[in-house]
């Protein structure tokens, strides 16, 4: 199935290079691995490097490009914990300022991996609320 007909809701509203960017990493891991959640879990992986996930939608990267946690490092990437699209190699600065958009309350006191739970959970609260 063409990447166009399943791309995910959150990019549904994201800028158009990012729908481009998932579409083309998927388009080429169904290639090379077939359809199924490989081809989408490296799609991901391919976003991650120059998009964020910001509530209900993607934006690109402002502090630079490169892989946003452990997993989207990985040249194929395995089942298992991601910071869900939150960027958790940006600085503390960053993370606390996108909490600050998503309203999360008791950013003040968090520590960085605290921000980026954080602001992962109003992510997922935000794209629950779009659908």
């Amino acid at each position: 199935m063409p990447a166009r007909e399943e791309l995910p809701s959150t990019l549904r509203r994201s800028p158009k290079k990012a729908q481009e960017t998932w579409i083309k990493a998927h388009d080429s891991a169904v290639e090379s691995y077939g359809e199924g959640e490989r081809a989408h879990r490296t799609a991901f992986a391919a976003l991650k490097h120059s998009f964020e996930k910001v509530g209900d939608h993607w934006e690109a990267k402002k502090d630079g490009k490169g892989p946003s946690d452990a997993q989207a490092r990985k040249s194929t990437p395995k089942a298992g914990r991601t910071a869900e699209g939150v960027d958790a190699n940006a600085s503390k600065q960053h993370l606390y300022d996108l909490a600050r958009r998503l309203d999360v309350r008791g950013r003040s006191t968090m520590s960085k991996d605290q921000l980026v739970e954080a602001v992962r959970k109003a992510n997922a609260r935000a794209t629950a609320k779009a659908r």
